[in-house]
C-alpha cells in the first residue's frame, strides 16, 4: 500500500472529481458529514471552513494505492476499515472527510477528501504530510500483511528491453568492433577519422544523428543487427562530441575534424566514396587552411597542421610592432 497527501483549495472540484459517473466505484465511509452528493458535501464542509478566513488551502487530497496482489483480500469491509484506520493515524477524527474507489483504472485505489479546518476551528498541519502519509501507508501495509511499497521495485520497460540476452550480445559485439576502430586510428586526424566511419559502415554499424524538436543534434544511435544503443552503452568515447577528439592530432585538425559529417541512413552511402574518403577529408583541410592564409601542399601522411599552426602564430608576432605608453 502506498499513500500520497496534498493541501489543495479546490475542494469542489476535488469532490465532483471522486463522484464522477465512471469513476466512482463505492463509497466507503462519510465521516461527520450528512449530505452524500458532491453539492452538499462541499457545502457543509465549507460551513466550517469560513470559520478561518486566513487559511487558503482548506482541504486535504489524499490518495491511497493498493497493490495488485492484494486486491483479492480488498473486500468493502476491509476497504472500509483501512479508511478509518488511515484518516484515524492521520489524525482527522475531528475533521470532515469522505473516502470512496475508483474503478476507471485496473489498479484498485481510493481517495479521500478531507476538510483541513477541524469542528473547533483550528488548521490541519501540512508540514512534510505527504511523507506523514507514506509512512502511515507503510505501519498499516506491515501491521495487516499487506505489500509494502518501499519493497517493491517496479520494473521499467526501458529495462526490459536491455535486460535482453540477445540485445546485451548484440551490444559487446558492436562495443568491441567500435573500440577496435579507434585503437586502429586514433589520433590520424581527419583520415583517420574518415576511414574509422568507413570501416565501421562495412562491419555493419550505421550511426544516426538524434535531433531535437528544434534540429539541433544532440547525441548518436549505433545501430547493429536490428538494435539500436545509445552512444553512452557503448562507450564515453563515442559520443557526438567526444568521437572527434579522439582523431585530433593538432589544434589547426580541431574544428575540421569537429565540422564532419557523422554519415546517416539518409546520406550518401560511404561505400561509394571508399576509395576517395582520404582524399576528399584532405581536399576539406585544405580548403580551410587557404581560406586563412595558408598555402601548402597537403599530402596524405606528410601535412603537419600543429606545425602549420604555430608558424603562423610566430609570424604574426613577428609582425606586431610592441607599442609603449608612458604612464604619469
Amino acid at each position: 500500500m502506498i499513500a500520497k497527501c496534498k493541501a489543495i483549495a479546490h475542494g469542489d472540484n476535488a469532490l465532483e472529481y471522486i463522484f464522477r459517473e465512471g469513476k466512482l466505484g463505492r463509497i466507503l465511509a462519510l465521516h461527520n458529514l450528512c449530505g452524500e452528493t458532491p453539492k452538499e458535501i462541499h457545502e457543509e464542509m465549507k460551513l466550517i471552513g469560513d470559520y478561518n478566513s486566513r487559511c487558503k488551502n482548506k482541504f486535504l487530497r489524499i490518495e491511497i494505492g493498493i497493490a495488485p496482489k492484494d486486491e483479492p483480500q480488498m473486500t468493502f469491509k476491509t476497504l472500509n476499515r483501512l479508511a478509518l484506520l488511515f484518516a484515524k493515524q492521520m489524525g482527522l477524527d475531528d475533521h470532515q472527510w469522505v473516502a470512496v474507489t475508483h474503478k476507471d483504472t485496473d489498479n484498485l485505489h481510493i481517495h479521500i477528501i478531507a476538510n483541513r479546518i477541524c469542528l473547533g476551528g483550528r488548521v490541519y498541519d501540512t508540514s512534510f504530510v505527504s511523507n506523514r502519509a507514506a509512512r502511515v501507508a507503510e505501519e498499516l501495509s506491515r501491521k495487516h500483511g499487506l505489500t509494502i511499497a518501499n519493497e517493491v521495485r517496479s520494473a521499467r520497460l526501458h529495462r526490459k528491453a536491455q535486460a535482453d540476452p540477445r540485445r546485451e550480445r548484440t551490444k559487446l559485439q558492436v562495443r568491441s568492433i567500435c573500440y577496435a576502430l579507434l585503437e586502429k586510428h586514433k589520433g590520424k586526424g581527419l583520415s583517420g577519422h574518415s576511414m574509422f566511419l568507413y570501416e565501421l559502415h562495412r562491419s555493419g554499424v550505421t550511426i544516426d544523428r538524434m535531433k531535437n524538436k528544434q534540429g539541433k543534434v544532440y547525441g548518436l544511435k549505433f545501430t547493429y543487427d536490428g538494435h539500436s544503443f545509445k552512444a553512452s552503452e557503448i562507450g564515453r568515447e563515442f559520443g557526438f562530441r567526444t568521437l572527434p577528439k579522439q582523431f585530433e592530432n593538432g589544434n589547426a585538425q580541431k574544428s575540421i575534424i569537429q565540422s564532419s559529417m557523422i554519415p546517416t541512413k539518409d546520406s550518401t552511402p560511404i561505400a561509394q566514396v571508399a576509395g576517395a574518403a582520404v582524399d576528399v577529408a584532405l581536399d576539406t583541410a585544405g580548403s580551410f587552411l587557404s581560406e586563412t592564409g595558408e598555402v601548402t601542399a597537403l599530402q596524405t601522411h606528410g601535412a603537419d597542421y600543429a606545425e602549420i599552426a604555430w608558424q603562423r602564430r610566430l609570424r604574426n608576432q613577428a609582425g606586431k610592432k610592441k607599442k609603449r605608453r608612458r604612464w604619469i
